[in-house]
């Protein structure tokens, strides 16, 4: 774990979070619901929510705030662009994650409560706020590592579901889908954790600085500078392969779109292969060639930072 080479107060009072709507989407609770969700398709990709408390991934953040602001998220909270939130496209809502600007070293906790970004080739969408902390608002984009808060999440989590119906608990917890138009479909298999006593209040996470704002735990503005490695290199990643023949095969399957490269790489003790198109310089560049590499079917493929 990085240790924190300094600590930076954001001047945003917690105390103007708490200020307008009490109500969710629906009529549902103010501090929203505890929800995973189904498998789901967007845009000929399919995302399989889990609860992965090992996610740990580098790729390319975005910002959402205009048209968003005041908006119900996925959770039925209300969306506000001034809080450290974040939009994932798996990770259960509520969670917590730190993600650190791998560019200048910048990390901040936010707490994930909506789905998102539908964009290929991006891997979190940030409140206006987190980017202005993280320093990426003017830019747009960022080169980041987005790493869960495992046991803070599990906290948060618990309080959550107890402020949500029964039968949407049912439809979050769905069985994992049966068929899908992937090359590699990975299922996580984890246990929910079971639902604190009503009686006894959920103590907010210790670790994190933060307060409790109309029923939900949100992180409180701080940067902490973390001394990262700089990361220039943007892959478009095809596939990652535990059998070196399957990456090989894949690799030769692009040679049409680009040339690729093989890799290996050590993950909690398993070798895998992956297939990598670049080093790509440009944002842009990277993004039109994700898009054909999906088109041409390899709908697993995404840009990675490394």
């Amino acid at each position: 774990m990085l240790t924190a080479a300094g600590v930076l107060l954001g001047v945003l009072a917690l105390a103007a979070c708490a200020q307008g709507p009490s109500g969710g989407a629906g009529g549902l609770p103010g501090g929203g619901i505890y929800k995973v969700g189904k498998p789901y398709q967007v845009k000929g990709v399919w995302y399989y929510p889990a609860e992965d408390w090992d996610y740990d991934e580098t790729g390319l953040a975005s910002w959402y705030g205009p048209g968003f602001h005041t908006e119900s998220t996925a959770n039925g909270e209300v969306y506000d662009e001034m809080e450290l939130t974040a939009a994932h496209k798996t990770l259960p809502m509520p969670s917590l994650v730190r993600v650190t600007n791998l560019d200048n070293g910048r990390s901040v906790v936010v707490r994930v409560n909506d789905r998102g970004p539908f964009v290929h080739g991006r891997i979190i969408d940030m409140s206006r706020r987190g980017a202005q902390l993280l320093g990426f608002e003017g830019r747009g984009t960022a080169k980041v590592r987005v790493q869960v808060l495992a046991d803070e999440s599990r906290a948060i989590a618990i309080a959550a579901r107890n402020n949500t119906p029964a039968p949407i608990l049912a439809e979050s917890d769905g069985p994992a889908p049966r068929a899908a138009p992937r090359a590699r479909v990975d299922v996580a298999t984890a246990q929910a954790p079971p639902p604190a006593p009503a009686e006894r209040p959920v103590p907010q996470p210790t670790t994190v600085p933060g307060a409790t704002v109309a029923g939900r735990f949100l992180p409180a503005p701080v940067v902490v500078d973390l001394p990262v490695s700089r990361r220039d290199g943007v892959y478009v990643q095809a596939g990652a392969f535990t059998v070196a023949d399957n990456a090989a095969r894949l690799r030769t399957r692009l040679s049409g779109l680009a040339p690729a490269g093989v890799s290996q790489a050590v993950v909690n003790g398993q070798r895998f292969y992956r297939v990598r198109i670049g080093p790509i310089a440009d944002v842009g560049e990277a993004d039109a060639l994700l898009e054909r590499v999906i088109a041409s079917g390899l709908t697993d493929a995404k840009i990675v930072v490394d």
